[in-house]
């Protein structure tokens, strides 16, 4: 009887420790894609000469949102794409690489999200990070143009926003994380800057996503909070920098 009943908490208490280990695990989450999100303004800073450079303005999109850089799968790049095609990527005008086909709603929102398709931006993603996801070009550019959308629709665009022409700090910026995409949210953002003259500008927030991010959404609701909740965490980079304003 001793036997039997030390058996049963022997197995209770080990599928306890599993079930810990699996929540523990899922508490962690872990980073399958990177939502690449530029503040263009301030990469135009360095970027003078890019056609959507020349083309800015503080009546455009990109200047009051975040732009679309990339949505790319973790640790994979120029899946199944031939060398003479990675060489052109590297070394060439990306406006000289194949055209992506898309439809024709995909493009209007890609070229409302990325500016940087004038410089043929979207040509050289979908080559080097979308052919990794094995979508069609559009659903990988749907997908991604949709994600940064959230990001426009919440409070870490506003607060961006409400600051042009002003420094922001890592704090208040991971609190805009977190009341737009649940408590933690923050930890799953990395911030980059760079130097302009002598004034440090926000560039890039570069957003970790879970495994389900190239997924369609059910009845296009609302997911990326979901997404960055089932990510890993990490560092939060910059710790402050200008919101820079278009314009030079």
């Amino acid at each position: 009887m001793r036997h039997w009943v030390r058996g049963c908490v022997v197995a209770v208490l080990s599928m306890m420790m599993a079930a810990s280990a699996v929540a523990q695990e899922n508490s962690r989450g872990r980073t399958r894609f990177i939502l690449a999100a530029s503040w263009e303004p301030a990469f135009c800073q360095t970027n003078q000469r890019k056609a959507e450079c020349r083309n800015q303005s503080s009546d455009n999109h990109d200047a009051k949102n975040f732009s679309l850089h990339g949505l790319w799968p973790m640790r994979q790049e120029y899946c199944d794409v031939s060398d003479d095609l990675k060489q052109a990527d590297r070394s060439s005008d990306w406006k000289d690489l194949p055209a992506v086909e898309l439809s024709a709603d995909t493009k209007a929102a890609l070229d409302k999200v990325m500016p940087g398709t004038q410089s043929g931006l979207e040509r050289h993603e979908w080559i080097k990070h979308g052919t990794c996801t094995k979508l069609s070009a559009d659903d990988y550019f749907g997908a991604a143009a949709g994600l940064i959308d959230e990001l426009n629709a919440s409070a870490v665009r506003d607060l961006f926003v409400q600051n042009i022409g002003k420094t922001l700090d890592a704090d208040t910026i991971k609190a805009a994380f977190d009341k737009s995409f649940g408590e933690g949210a923050s930890d799953r953002v990395k911030m980059s800057c760079r130097r302009v003259g002598k004034v440090r500008v926000i560039s890039e927030l570069t957003i970790g996503l879970s495994e389900d991010a190239i997924q369609p959404a059910p009845g296009n609701e609302p997911r990326l909070a979901e997404l960055i909740q089932s990510a890993g965490r990490t560092s939060f980079g910059c710790d402050q920098g200008v919101v820079d304003a278009a314009g030079f």
